[in-house]
């Protein structure tokens, strides 16, 4: 176990600002959840969008003082941005920015979302590996190559934001989230995401996206929330570093993107949601990336444990 000072706190809220469903008609709230009604002088005059990408605002409450950071961008420039402003979410109190990694529809919206944050000198977490260029998804269909765009450390600085890269866990909100930092590769079934590769003095090299990572906060007497952005080290293998790290076996909450999506890795739901079932978290929440089968697979598995995300949903989770 490595030593973390994670302190343990009273309350925890996750406002997707994105991810990939809508659905306005919902009716499900409760004390876990409550789904955006983004109404105007009592019209529906806009809505939350949907797209794919993850951003959310995430708050930890501990001895009455609340903390807020922001987790990921999204994908397209004006998407959580947006939504953002249709939910009246004020950005101005948000104190440390992470970023799960450097994939596109994670960082998209980063211009138009700092904008919203004001130029203040708040730290931005990121593992080093966050800024490798020539990244692209080598798809075997006439030879296409499908591109990254990365952020670069002269855009951080611009945007005021302290950057501090971190391949090992990090504490920060006043040490009540933990920045998971690299994860191991353990089960013999989450081995990455087999077309990613990059350029390096050129040669082409697999890229096993080693800046993916995670936030996990320790609910009191309820134990850990998990949230990831696509969990390309496995979503197994997260929840499992983050109990290790920790030293925390109880599980409150996943949720997150878990890349379960198509055909490298529709193959490999029925472990990943096994595993899931013995670590037995109270709450089970696919978003963003996990794909419609996994998403249904989940539900049908863990029918009292599964939430269905939404762009706009705040998930509240109390001691």
């Amino acid at each position: 176990m490595i030593s973390t000072n994670l302190k343990a706190v009273e309350k925890i809220e996750i406002l997707s600002l994105q991810d990939n469903y809508i659905e306005m008609t919902a009716t499900d709230n409760n004390a876990v959840v409550t789904r955006a009604i983004p109404l105007k002088e009592g019209y529906f005059r806009q809505s939350v969008l949907a797209e794919h990408g993850f951003s959310a605002v995430v708050k930890t409450v501990v001895n009455g003082k609340t903390s807020s950071l922001l987790f990921d961008f999204g994908f397209s420039e004006d998407g959580a941005a947006g939504n953002a402003g249709v939910l009246g979410a004020d950005l101005s109190s948000v104190e440390a920015v992470v970023l799960s990694h450097g994939h596109n529809d994670h960082t998209g919206g980063f211009v138009r979302l700092t904008e919203m944050l004001g130029k203040r000198s708040i730290p931005f977490v990121v593992h080093p590996a966050v800024f490798r260029h020539s990244r692209y998804l080598k798809v075997p269909v006439r030879d296409m190559k499908i591109h990254f765009s990365p952020l670069n450390r002269e855009q951080i600085a611009a945007a005021g934001l302290k950057l501090i890269e971190s391949i090992s866990p990090v504490t920060i909100l006043e040490d009540t989230v933990l920045f998971l930092g690299e994860i191991p590769h353990k089960t013999a079934f989450e081995k990455g995401f087999p077309i990613a590769h990059y350029q390096e003095g050129g040669e082409e090299k697999w890229d096993p996206i080693e800046d993916d990572t995670s936030i996990v906060m320790n609910l009191k007497n309820r134990g850990l929330v998990v949230l990831s952005g696509c969990a390309h080290a496995g979503i197994v293998n997260t929840v499992n570093y983050a109990r290790e790290i920790t030293g925390i076996d109880k599980v409150h909450a996943v949720m997150g993107g878990f890349h379960l999506s198509g055909i490298y890795f529709e193959g490999i739901i029925g472990a990943t949601v096994e595993e899931m079932k013995k670590i037995n978290p109270d709450h089970i929440i696919p978003c963003h990336c996990t794909g419609r089968k996994a998403i249904m697979e989940f539900e049908r598995v863990m029918p009292d444990k599964f939430i269905l995300n939404m762009s706009g949903t705040k998930m509240t989770f109390a001691a």
